[in-house]
């Protein structure tokens, strides 16, 4: 079990009390919800000329500078607030694609080893060694990849964005009870091709 102090509404709740270190504990609760849901929102086209790590740190850099515009309205209410400035992060990140170049000041370099003078990321962990190190995330993608599409749609909405059902249905176009019987149905496919994955 979380302690209060270290829950995400602890952690939100020392954060607007004025304890900054609260920030790398938080996001980090969240970084590979938003890690999936960034990888799925890229375009093809995108993932070949953008990483998604650096579209992960722009989110939390974001989410970082605007937190107080952020209201508690309940469970899931972080992840749904995270996931729209991620939304915004690769719709901004496309339109700079179509723009000859990036005037200088748009843009905010993070400090890494080739540019010592960048901002600082939130914390010192970069996201692409977070990833690299975490197979089981990696599994998550394989496993994803494979799904049929409506399948994959459906848990992203449910499990990544943590939208409820009657939501769900409305983001696809269908009726609750249609939207249920898919969430079920790809959950199950999910898990008969885990199951698979993971036996010798």
């Amino acid at each position: 079990m979380e302690t209060a102090a270290t829950s995400s509404l602890g952690l939100i709740e020392r954060i607007r009390q004025g304890d900054r270190d609260a920030f790398t504990p938080l996001f980090e609760k969240y970084r590979p919800r938003i890690a999936v849901l960034v990888h799925y929102k890229m375009s093809q086209q995108m993932r070949a000329q953008v990483e998604a790590d650096d579209l992960l740190q722009e989110t939390f850099l974001r989410a970082y500078r605007k937190f107080d515009q952020f209201s508690y309205r309940g469970p899931g209410s972080f992840m749904r607030w995270l996931a729209r400035i991620a939304e915004h992060v690769i719709i901004d990140t496309a339109r700079y694609q179509n723009r000859d170049r990036r005037r200088a000041e748009e843009q905010v370099p993070l400090r890494s080893e080739s540019n010592p003078g960048g901002v600082e990321p939130v914390d010192s962990k970069t996201p692409s060694r977070l990833l690299a190190r975490n197979e089981r995330l990696q599994q998550l993608f394989r496993i994803l990849d494979d799904l049929p599409e409506q399948y994959r749609e459906a848990i992203l909405l449910a499990k990544i964005q943590g939208l409820t059902t009657q939501e769900i249905a409305e983001k696809l176009g269908k009726s609750r009870p249609a939207a249920a019987l898919l969430l079920h149905r790809a959950l199950k496919h999910f898990r008969q091709m885990q199951q698979a994955k993971d036996s010798p």
